[in-house]
């Protein structure tokens, strides 16, 4: 049974406040959890991905939310 991601909404924190809030927030976390990081701001929708990889994070996926602005990014600690 797998364990379904935690979901840290950033949406209205601009760059680069999304990736330094979910940098502290992935810390505490077990190695293997997955979180999906909710954004709105287009700078952090571009950079937090290559931001968590050069961390050592993987990035699983990422992907708009419809229409919506908001991008969700899938990060596994």
């Amino acid at each position: 049974m797998s364990v379904p991601p935690i979901r840290l909404d950033l949406r209205g924190v601009p760059c680069p406040l999304t990736w330094a809030r979910a940098k502290v927030f992935l810390e505490g976390l077990a190695t293997g959890t997955v979180v999906e990081v909710v954004t709105d701001d287009e700078r952090s929708a571009r950079d937090l991905p290559a931001a968590a990889e050069a961390e050592g994070y993987g990035v699983v996926k990422t992907e708009r939310w419809g229409t919506a602005k908001a991008v969700v990014i899938t990060i596994e600690r």
